[in-house]
């Protein structure tokens, strides 16, 4: 049985096919990971785990060409935006080895009596990691790495078109020096992700995904008392308020749609523009997308490559034919050749349309005419996702009220693609329930044990 396979998105080629694991090759697995767990996560120290995490980093680095030319193949990614990626990845996991210490130290408790108090952190066990196809790198190595500094062992479950990437990552971190079972690749199919979830020797499970998936994940996980980190999808708001620089506001918004083939679930893609501003930036914004030409993405130069499958611009184009049949202007794009997804912008989108409430999952975008600063909150807000923001505006006193009105997880402020090691990353309402990257990554899986001395 192969369900797992490389599928050039550019040329609907088939490169490669890996079998999904034998419920044998799982259970081999899942007692790696917990052997590892019992030997060598309680027998390290934290200052050699941050060695192991350092070796992958490097690791990283010395693979780049070659780790970026899969990305490539596996789901499109222009290939400097593939490149980019690595090094993220590998600047990731050098955080949490130069922060390890900090994250694992004791944290006095100031109490309300004689003796002492502290939080001691310490790992849970084995961890199941179910994978997105859409950043191949930097989602393994922001769930990996805080967890190993932990002392939780990975088991990860790569995207199905993704196996290639994954068994590239899991070779990084067994060449770094991690012993066996410390990481390793299920390629498994949802039953057997199922069977692990119920193992008693599987502490937590973290997903990033569909609203769908983290559902059912939750639900399987909710049943056998295990921990759930969720990151799911986003439709997040760019609210245009005043500026003093239109065209760099203009091609921001351009780079924060279309950034990874506009497939980031922190994406910009509701743009809600203040009516003073509405006609002139809409103007700019359609002109700027409508240049954008979607090509090959193993060229230097280019910007937007494919979506990840034929399939998802199927899904995509019915998104934008359903909107306009319902009453959206569209005001370029909305074509494609296989899985070439022309940028696309909407129009005159209303409540009572099913984009309205939707995720565009590719380089389409959303504008919206709003009266003031309190309309543009109120149409932010009025979504089922709570991922990211971004608002742009020169009055510091209405970036801090806005960004502390808006219902999302992340506020940018005058500025997009700004994602760095140290800030978290998660969402509100349907976008997850977690925090991924930073220090609050590192506490999502881990026992803070009180110890109370009299």
């Amino acid at each position: 049985m192969t369900d797992y396979a490389v599928i050039n998105p550019a040329t609907g080629e088939t490169l490669a096919s890996f079998d999904t694991f034998t419920d044998a090759q799982i259970e081999e697995a899942v007692a790696a990971a917990d052997e590892a767990h019992r030997e060598w996560s309680r027998s390290s120290t934290v200052a050699e785990r941050a060695a192991l995490l350092r070796r992958a980093a490097e690791l990283h680095r010395e693979r780049r060409e070659a780790l970026a030319d899969v990305f490539v193949r596996e789901m499109g990614k222009p290939r400097e935006a593939a490149l980019g990626e690595v090094d993220f990845a590998a600047d990731i996991a050098d955080y949490y080895a130069d922060q390890a210490e900090a994250i694992m130290a004791d944290q006095p408790i100031a109490i309300l009596g004689d003796g002492t108090a502290i939080i001691r952190r310490s790992s849970l066990g084995p961890l199941v990691g179910i994978m997105p196809w859409n950043f191949p790198a930097y989602q393994i190595v922001r769930f990996a790495a805080p967890n190993l500094i932990v002392g939780n062992t990975i088991l990860l479950k790569p995207a199905p078109q993704c196996p290639e990437s994954s068994t590239a990552l899991e070779a990084i971190y067994h060449d770094a020096g991690f012993p066996k079972g410390a990481y390793q690749n299920v390629l498994a199919t949802n039953d057997q992700i199922a069977t692990m979830i119920a193992d008693p020797r599987v502490q937590g499970v973290s997903l990033t995904g569909s609203e769908r998936a983290g559902a059912a994940v939750a639900e399987i996980a909710g049943r056998h008392l295990k921990k759930v980190a969720l990151e799911l999808g986003g439709s997040d708001p760019f609210i245009l308020l005043s500026t003093d620089d239109l065209d760099a506001t203009v091609q921001a918004g351009v780079d924060a749609r279309l950034d990874n083939n506009g497939q980031a679930c922190n994406g910009a893609k509701r743009f809600i523009i203040v009516d003073g501003l509405y006609d002139s930036f809409v103007e700019k914004f359609t002109a700027a997308m409508a240049s954008v030409e979607a090509t090959d993405p193993t060229l230097d130069d280019t910007v937007l490559g494919p979506v990840a499958s034929e399939t998802a611009a199927e899904n995509l184009q019915k998104q934008i034919d359903q909107a306009v049949e319902q009453g959206a202007t569209l005001l370029t794009g909305g074509t494609r050749d296989g899985a070439f997804f022309a940028p696309t912008v909407l129009a005159d989108v209303t409540p009572e349309m099913n984009v309205y409430r939707e995720e565009l999952f590719g380089p389409a975008a959303v504008v919206y005419r709003v009266a003031d600063e309190a309309a543009a909150v109120a149409l932010a807000n009025d979504t089922s996702f709570g991922l990211g923001s971004y608002v742009f505006t020169t009055d510091a006193e209405q970036a801090e009220r806005v960004a502390d009105k808006i219902e999302a997880g992340m506020v940018y402020v005058n500025l997009v693609l700004a994602d760095s090691p140290e800030l978290p990353f998660g969402g509100v309402k349907r976008s997850g329930t977690s925090r991924e990257l930073g220090h609050l990554a590192a506490d999502e899986f881990v026992n803070r044990k009180l110890i109370r001395i009299g």
